[in-house]
């Protein structure tokens, strides 16, 4: 077993949304490049309050999408 992750870490289910910062340590796109993306429609994302969210399985949609189209 991995100890470099704390007890609550692994008691963690993974997340079903993330925020554009979230979404670019993941992705390892800029901040910017994700909200580019959102703006120009790529990649779908909503609002509940003042905090934008993107559905985890529509980052990966949008990520293979790119892979897709960018692929040599």
């Amino acid at each position: 077993m991995d100890q470099n992750f704390s007890k609550s870490e692994k008691n963690q289910s993974p997340a079903w949304v993330v925020g554009p910062d979230e979404a670019a340590r993941i992705t390892l796109h800029s901040r910017s490049g994700i909200y580019k993306a959102i703006a120009a429609g790529e990649l779908q994302s909503f609002k509940t309050g003042k905090r934008r969210l993107i559905l985890v399985s529509e980052l990966e949609l949008w990520i293979n999408r790119l892979a897709k189209n960018n692929a040599r």
